[in-house]
């Protein structure tokens, strides 16, 4: 099973600094001069829209950094369906420290959602296929690890998280290193056994002459019409794990994934999606 979440102590810095980003040299200072001290409250954190949830785990995360004795309860966990007036989420505890994580807890979650249910939006067109649809590295700066979260809450698979995690050998790789063959025996030769490597293509003769040199373990078909898909898919006769990328929008998904590539790239699940309305009612 993949998992879909991670130690709180990995999200915190990134939590803790969009909180320090809102909170500003000097505080709310609109709860302190309008609420008065002790006040206490319950907010309820709803759906506005349907969709799928993610961000919950970094939300909690958001109050209990403000204010560690709020009481956080979480009513529909990140990955879970949810629709119009669905309470997602219960905060009750001090109204100035609700009030002051409010808007941090909400463009999380908003965000990721968004990303969420984007997701789930291709994933459902790869219905009875083998193909799995994945993100890239094609996110906000700073959010990477919240935003592939989010693509696993809405179904899909995660790509490389870093540069460090696996070799890519694209087409500027390859135009430097002087081709396809002597790219391939290059990170071959500088790999550990633990090492994937994956190389782009945009042509058939490319894919020919990666085949025949060997050393990859995927193959990124890049920009290629579903008929060139399709033969590539014929070509790797299940040798390298395929993968299909460049500009695949949604109204596209159904067809490449029946070319019967193993994967399906996407940057516009992180780039493009639109957030989820949500809102948080006292």
């Amino acid at each position: 099973m993949t998992p879909t979440n991670v130690p709180d102590l990995i999200l915190e810095p990134m939590v803790r600094g969009a909180l320090l980003e809102d909170l500003g040299a000097y505080g709310d200072v609109t709860t302190r001069a309008v609420i008065p001290s002790g006040t206490r409250y319950r907010a309820e954190l709803r759906a506005r829209a349907s969709g799928v949830v993610s961000g919950m785990q970094i939300a909690a995360l958001a109050f209990r950094l403000v204010d560690p004795a709020l009481t956080v309860t979480t009513r529909v966990p990140d990955g879970s369906p949810c629709g119009p007036g669905d309470v997602l989420m219960v905060i009750e505890g001090d109204a100035a420290a609700i009030l002051s994580g409010e808007r941090v807890a909400l463009n999380f979650a908003g965000r990721l959602s968004g990303i969420a249910s984007l997701t789930a939006r291709f994933v459902a067109e790869t219905r009875g296929t083998k193909a799995r649809i994945t993100c890239t590295r094609k996110t906000t700066p700073g959010l990477r690890i919240a935003e592939k979260l989010a693509v696993l809450h809405g179904g899909g698979a995660n790509h490389r998280f870093s540069l460090s995690d696996a070799i890519l050998i694209k087409d500027n790789h390859i135009a430097a290193a002087g081709g396809v063959r002597p790219a391939l025996q290059a990170a071959r030769a500088a790999a550990s056994h633990m090492m994937v490597i994956e190389i782009e293509v945009d042509r058939l003769d490319q894919l020919d002459e990666a085949l025949a040199t060997g050393g990859a373990t995927a193959v990124l078909l890049d920009n290629m019409d579903c008929a060139a898909l399709r033969r590539a898919v014929d070509l790797v006769a299940g040798r390298l794990v395929t993968e299909a990328s460049g500009n695949m929008q949604l109204d596209r998904i159904a067809e490449v994934a029946a070319t019967g590539v193993d994967f399906i790239s996407a940057g516009a699940l992180t780039h493009s999606a639109p957030t989820l309305d949500l809102g948080l009612d006292f």
